[in-house]
């Protein structure tokens, strides 16, 4: 039986191409169609990213917020999709747009145009949906522990219609950023410098959890109730990565893929080492949730250059990050800043770091390659590529932390950004949704399930 399912599935590989053929003898048909699979494929690795946002927000948190952060990420997702879907994508790729923002393809229709970027345009819009969901997920680690949920259903509108499709816009969608030759091959400016300045924006407005700052100013550690979870999130990640990097290729071509996925895997594991050593030499113990910040720090940091530099320049650029994350970390909290995920040092932080780094390590055959900017620094000698990269640092920055204190300023005055400080004790789980994410940890005095 095993031997005929192995020779019927043989015949299947050997017609494949002639089937192929057949119905189009064009070889263009066929390498879209490749491409289009391996696009698909990084799209769905990069939307199963979400599961590791699930697990990092919850393990970073406590016991009493984890139904709540699964269950609104989920929610969050989903209203992400329909916004994209009706207004987002158009806004960032519509091709009637200018040198600020697209116009056209809104409700996004894809009888209407059938090829985009050489690939069919409903493989296009999922592989830039799923990144638009990631810096929305980002974005959230700013609000963990004490927005109320409405916050994130209106936020969650204003976001992917008005603030991350403009930046991808000026980056990706052929804006005047992207006209100067701004080298973000995946989105570390895009993505996760954009998700994390909303960030910033929302763990200003909404101030600091109870508990976090006594009256001196000092900082109290509020842990989170589950590190295997945010280590096995970090994996998730990780993996999930590979879509979301060799994925922006767009294509198999000529395996330049391979490559980027290469450098990919070069500075996470430069990241993760980074932060080990530099937790262990400056406290006195290999701190593992620093680690685990400093693998995510890397590939974060090596996604604006993981097709543009040698591989020596992403371990170097991965190193760099993870040391980045650990004082950036401290920096945070001396400022009196609550970052319950550590969003602004491992997406912000590093996103700038890694955006900054092209222009210091490009080099010019890679740049010309890929079709955008030039050779850094120390390939060329030339100042000019990290000037560019600054320029968009500083540009899509400045415009993110603006409209997100806007935004979130209206919503603060009209409606309130935080749960009532009750709430916030009893935890989000009961105050939200009525219901507990551990409900057998939740116990009548009697020792009886609460639920019983």
């Amino acid at each position: 039986m095993v031997k005929k399912m192995l020779i019927s599935m043989s015949a299947l590989l050997v017609l494949f191409p002639a089937m192929a053929f057949a119905e189009d003898p064009s070889g263009a048909t066929l390498n879209m169609g490749l491409n289009a699979l391996w696009v698909m494929l990084a799209a769905i690795l990069v939307l199963l990213m979400q599961g590791g946002f699930i697990l990092l927000e919850t393990g970073s948190t406590r016991m009493k917020n984890a139904g709540h952060v699964a269950g609104k990420t989920i929610f969050t997702v989903g209203l992400c999709s329909l916004v994209y879907w009706a207004l987002g994508y158009g806004i960032a790729f519509g091709g009637s747009g200018n040198d600020f923002f697209g116009w056209g393809d809104f409700f996004f229709d894809p009888a209407k145009t059938s090829v985009d970027n050489g690939l069919p345009t409903t493989v296009f819009f999922l592989f830039q949906l799923a990144f638009a969901a990631v810096s929305l997920s980002i974005a959230w680690g700013g609000f963990a522990e004490r927005a109320k949920l409405s916050v994130y259903l209106i936020f969650t509108i204003l976001f992917t219609a008005l603030i991350y499709p403009v930046v991808a816009h000026w980056i990706w969608g052929g804006g005047f950023l992207a006209q100067d030759g701004a080298q973000d091959f995946a989105g570390s400016t895009v993505v996760h410098l954009t998700g994390a300045l909303a960030a910033l924006a929302g763990t200003i407005l909404l101030k600091p959890r109870i508990g976090k700052f006594n009256k001196d100013g000092s900082a109290n550690e509020i842990l989170g109730h589950n590190q295997v979870f945010t280590a096995l999130s970090v994996l998730i990640l990780w993996v999930g990565w590979f879509g979301f990097n060799a994925g922006s290729t767009v294509a198999i071509g000529d395996g330049f893929f391979g490559f980027v996925a290469f450098n990919t895997q070069l500075g996470a594991a430069g990241g993760a080492v980074a932060a080990l050593l530099i937790s262990w030499a400056v406290l006195g113990k290999a701190d593992i949730g620093t680690t685990l910040n400093g693998a995510l720090a890397g590939l974060v940091a090596i996604t604006a250059s993981c097709a543009f530099v040698d591989p020596w320049a992403a371990v170097v650029i991965g190193l760099v990050a993870g040391i980045l994350v650990f004082y950036s970390v401290r920096f945070f909290e001396k400022m009196k800043i609550d970052d319950p995920i550590f969003a602004l040092s491992v997406h912000g932080a590093a996103g700038i770091w890694g955006t900054l780094a092209n222009g210091i390590f490009a080099t010019e055959e890679l740049a010309t390659k890929v079709g955008v900017g030039q050779g850094g620094l120390i390939d060329t000698g030339s100042w000019h590529q990290l000037w560019v990269q600054f320029e968009s640092v500083v540009i899509c920055g400045v415009f993110v932390l603006a409209a997100s204190f806007i935004l979130l300023g209206i919503m603060k005055a009209i409606m309130g950004l935080r749960v009532t400080e009750e709430q916030e004790i009893a935890g989000l789980d009961l105050s939200e949704h009525g219901n507990y994410g551990y409900p057998e940890q939740l116990k009548k005095p009697s020792g009886q399930n609460i639920q019983a």
